[in-house]
Parts: C-alpha cells; structure tokens; sequence
C-alpha cells in the first residue's frame, strides 16, 4: 500500500501543521549559530541538518498540547527548538556508520557523507549542547522551578534508562539476534517513545498543567510515542523512499528487532491502530481545545500507512 503521508488530513490539520513548522523554523533560525560564524564548518553543518526539512512533529506536538490547555505558545517555544535540536542531533548519529549507516537523511545526503564523520560527530554533540543551553537560558518562560522540572525529563527521556540512548542500545544489541516482545517494546518506548511523551509531558510542565491534566497527557503520549515507531517499522517496510526522506527497507537487511518481524505487518497495523485509539481517549477531558491533539495522534501513526 502506498504510504500518503500527510496529503489525506484534514485542511485544518494541514494548514497548523504549515503554520506551526513556519514559526519553529523561524525561532530555531535565531537560536542556531550563523552559518558564517567561527568556527564557520560546524555552524554550517548544525544548519544543513536543522534546515534538511522534517515535519517537526516532537516540537509541534508541544505547542498543541499548550493549546490544548488553553495556554498561550511563548512558554514552550523554548522547549519546541530543543526539541528539534534533540532529534535532530539523534538523527545526524543514527545515520553514522557504527550505528545505522544511512547514506540519506530527510531526502538529502546524510551528514557525515556531506561533512564527514568527525564533523557529523561534533554538529551532532553540539545541537545537543545547544538545547540544553538554550532551555536553560529561558528565565521568562515559566517559572525556575518549571523549568528546572522541564531540564530534568528532557534528559532523562534521552537517557540509558527508560530513555532514547537506553533504546538505541538495545536495538544494537539486538540487531541479528534473537529478542522478545517484550524487548521489542523497550526499544521502541525508549527509543522514540520517550522523546514523543517528553514533547506532550514537558509542554504541560512549563504550562503549569493541573495534576490530573498531566497524568492524562503522560498516558496519551507514551502510547501515541509508542505508536508512532511501530508506524515507523511498517513504513520501512511499505513506505518509499523519495516519501520518507531515506532509504526504506533496512531494518529487514539489517535483521532489526521490529513488530512486523515479530507480528506481522496486518498485526502491526492493528496494534497501532488500537494504541491511538486507546491514547484519544485520555484526551477527552480537553474537550475541543483537544482536536489537535487528536488529529496529531491519528496523522503520526494510523495516517501514515
């Protein structure tokens, strides 16, 4: 089945979706080092990967959960670019040799095939920096203690437990070898999940969220992060690669632990489906501020194949 991406949502989605990207660019060319600056080749590099393309879902999922709360977009725009610089400094190492070796990332060389690898290395280790550097430079976007909160899950959603580099490494252990579901989910909770539940947990920290508001959006957003890496494993399978931005069909050469290798794309498929399903309805207590929450969950994941 061809996937469609996002030309089957909705005009509504589709326009937030355009308007949103338009502004995260716009704040993350501000807060990303000029191209001209010295040291002139890592500040380039750090740009081409930025600026590659991306739907930028993890930072727009951000700001729809502010709306979803009724609050206004300027406390979490800090959190949205680090949360881009975040998955793309994740992307840059992922393609690396010693890891997923992929020669293109967002439908354009890789960085360490337009840079080289030591390069890739250190823009990959400076986005990261920069994030971190940027949040904690945002004294006006909430309050110390919201904002030292927000620091806290952001590393430790990209962590060795429960986190992104926790995931990464198993899935590298895993690769070629044999793994049960129940390692299957770690890896994909971990891996991608916990930044996507970071994204949605976070934007409701700096927004002062009540307790019960937070809890659901915790729930919501580990099963629609887990949801979307499922996608993401059916995608590599049925998806095309001028549609994906990179090549399709590695995680088979590979022998990568994924839920169609264990399942079965049919299977795959439904489980997804059912994790969205399961997630909206954690988001019900929002009412309509809540639609784009709901429409994001359904594009990232059941919309995508």
């Amino acid at each position: 089945m061809k996937n469609k991406g996002h030309r089957d949502q909705p005009l509504v989605l589709d326009r937030y979706l355009q308007e949103h990207r338009d502004k995260i660019d716009c704040y993350l060319d501000i807060v990303i080092p000029s191209g001209d600056a010295y040291p002139k080749v890592i500040h380039e590099a750090m740009r081409y990967s930025v600026f590659a393309g991306g739907k930028r879902i993890r930072p727009i999922l951000a700001l729809a959960t502010a709306h979803a709360l009724g609050k206004p977009l300027e406390p979490v725009m800090s959190l949205a670019a680090a949360l881009e610089l975040i998955h793309t400094y994740s992307l840059i190492h992922d393609d690396l040799p010693a890891l997923d070796n992929d020669d293109y990332r967002r439908g354009k060389p890789a960085l360490h095939k337009e840079f080289g690898e030591g390069i890739a290395i250190l823009a990959g280790n400076s986005l990261l920096n920069l994030a971190f550097q940027h949040l904690a430079e945002q004294k006006k976007a909430s309050s110390p203690k919201n904002s030292l909160e927000t620091i806290r899950l952001l590393s430790q959603a990209i962590g060795t437990f429960n986190g992104m580099l926790g995931g990464q490494v198993v899935d590298l252990l895993k690769q070629g070898n044999p793994y049960t579901s129940k390692e299957l989910k770690y890896i994909h909770r971990s891996k991608t999940g916990a930044l996507v539940h970071a994204a949605i947990y976070c934007a409701g920290t700096l927004c002062e969220a009540q307790k019960k508001e937070l809890t659901k959006l915790s729930s919501f957003g580990s099963l629609v992060g887990l949801a979307f890496q499922i996608v993401d494993d059916i995608l590599d399978v049925e998806g095309f690669s001028d549609e994906m931005g990179k090549e399709t069909g590695k995680d088979k050469s590979n022998r990568k632990a994924t839920y169609p290798d264990l399942f079965g794309l049919d299977k795959s498929k439904r489980i997804a489906g059912r994790l969205v399903e399961e997630a909206i309805q954690h988001i019900r207590l929002f009412g309509p501020r809540g639609k784009i929450l709901k429409e994001l969950a359904q594009f990232i994941s059941v919309r995508r194949f």
